[in-house]
């Protein structure tokens, strides 16, 4: 009887099937809302009626037959950042895929470029070593605690990584640190460089504005081969991060920029800074008061930053210790060579990584040599009179002129420039004049050093006279 019944139930299932086409779209809405409510009405009498013993039975059965495991990221333990969860967030904007609706764009004050995020609820899939990795933003609200009369709502954000569980042993070890790493790589593509100066109104004593000094070791007019062992020893010092900590050295490098005013020392930090995208401090020593005001602006510098401190010749007090021992007595206050000194060896080399200090000076003779050893300025380089090779960098960078295009004048400077000093910012002024037209400005530049020369000569000339 049983039996006929199920067979007999067959057909109108479906005759029901086939002419559902025919039916209009409000019944079968209506019909799909009556099958959702007694969905779920039967789900709550389940709830109701079964013990809370088999669901946790049914719960743990099921998690144990599943296949994947979910890993869980916080935005914060606390009061404390969670590090992975601020690298997931980078590293993810980097794999938004087509299918993804929904996106977070920020834009800093001080920064020229829009931070974009993902946003919640939003799968991303990533494949690591053909292992497919599924990250999804959540939140959950809480609710914080203040006084007996009021609490408020916080949201707490984050991820969810899901993936097979058999994998668990990669993804920890591997895939999760390779997260931290690309994030930090993404980072240093995308910062902001910014240029800090003294500022006695703040908290930590700098003000920052964004850098948009336009240097590059490309287009700095300098010799050639200086350039490109500063490029090299730059690019060496960044990669040897496990080399100063095995030799137990602080991870710093020191470098004296000297030579005649407008050889470019200050457009060559710039572009140290563009390449490294490395941040600039530039400390006045003469507007600090005191070495106590020394220390506290040396711990206000953060890591992966360019210290810089120009005409270190012009600082009263800096050039001998002698002249700081004679003093000692009556400007205790000041600052001294020997609280410079201990400042950067001890102090400031301590509490951060990757710092580099410049110091920039047009007398490179008046300075005591104990600043001048290695471990403060580890390279010296003299940024001579503009050459011929600099020149033609000068030439290709305001004219956009190559030296096979004007043979003929290039060869005329070639020769004025082996006679007489000038300087590449002087070179630059002249590119500069007189339009775009590249023959007229080449032709009013050989006029220019011609009339050095013939200053030059005037000045000889009494001399051989007599």
């Amino acid at each position: 009887m049983r039996l006929c019944c199920r067979l007999s139930f067959l057909p109108t299932a479906m005759f029901s099937y086939q002419s559902l086409s025919l039916l209009p779209p409000k019944t079968i809405l209506s019909a799909a809302a009556s099958l959702t409510a007694s969905a779920l009405l039967l789900r709550t009498i389940a709830d109701d009626l079964i013990p809370a013993d088999i669901h946790h039975y049914f719960r743990n059965l099921f998690n144990r037959l599943s296949t994947q495991l979910t890993v869980v990221i916080q935005e914060s333990d606390g009061l404390t950042p969670n590090h992975l969860f601020q690298s997931a967030n980078l590293f993810l904007a980097t794999k938004l895929s087509p299918t993804t609706l929904r996106i977070k764009i920020h834009k800093p004050e001080k920064d020229d470029q829009f931070t974009v995020t993902v946003d919640r609820n939003q799968p991303i899939v990533d494949v690591f070593q053909t292992i497919q990795c599924k990250w999804i933003l959540q939140t959950e609200s809480i609710e914080v605690r203040g006084n007996r009369d009021s609490n408020s709502r916080s949201e707490l954000r984050f991820f969810e990584l899901s993936f097979h569980k058999k994998h668990k042993e990669t993804i920890l070890n591997k895939y999760l640190p390779y997260v931290v790493k690309k994030a930090k790589e993404i980072k240093e593509e995308n910062k902001t460089v910014k240029l800090h100066t003294v500022d006695y109104s703040g908290t930590d004593y700098w003000s920052s504005v964004v850098l948009n000094h336009p240097a590059t070791f490309e287009t700095m007019a300098m010799d050639v081969e200086k350039k490109e062992e500063l490029m090299e020893d730059v690019d060496m010092f960044i990669k040897r991060k496990d080399y100063y900590r095995r030799v137990g050295k602080a991870w710093k490098r020191g470098y004296l920029f000297y030579g005649p005013p407008g050889t470019g020392k200050s457009s060559l930090v710039a572009a140290m800074a563009n390449r490294l995208k490395f941040d600039i401090y530039d400390l006045d020593l003469r507007e600090v008061q005191c070495n106590s005001d020394l220390r506290r602006l040396l711990i206000g510098t953060k890591s992966r930053s360019i210290l810089v401190i120009e005409d270190i010749d012009c600082n009263i007090g800096l050039q001998s210790r002698e002249f700081n021992k004679e003093t000692a007595n009556t400007d205790d206050d000041k600052i001294t060579l020997s609280g410079l000194l201990n400042f950067i060896d001890g102090l400031w080399s301590s509490c951060g990584d990757e710092r580099i200090i410049v110091f920039t000076t047009n007398h490179k003779d008046r300075l005591d040599p104990a600043l001048l050893r290695p471990g403060r300025m580890d390279v010296h380089l003299q940024m001579s009179y503009c050459a011929y090779g600099g020149f033609k960098i000068l030439a290709s960078t305001y004219l956009q002129v190559k030296e096979e295009e004007q043979l003929g004048l290039f060869r005329r400077i070639k020769e004025l420039l082996n006679k007489v000093q000038v300087t590449p910012a002087e070179i630059a002024g002249e590119l500069m004049k007189k339009g775009e037209d590249v023959e007229i400005v080449l032709s009013n530049l050989i006029r220019w050093l011609e009339m050095k020369e013939a200053e030059i000569m005037t000045a000889k000339s009494p001399s051989v006279h007599h």
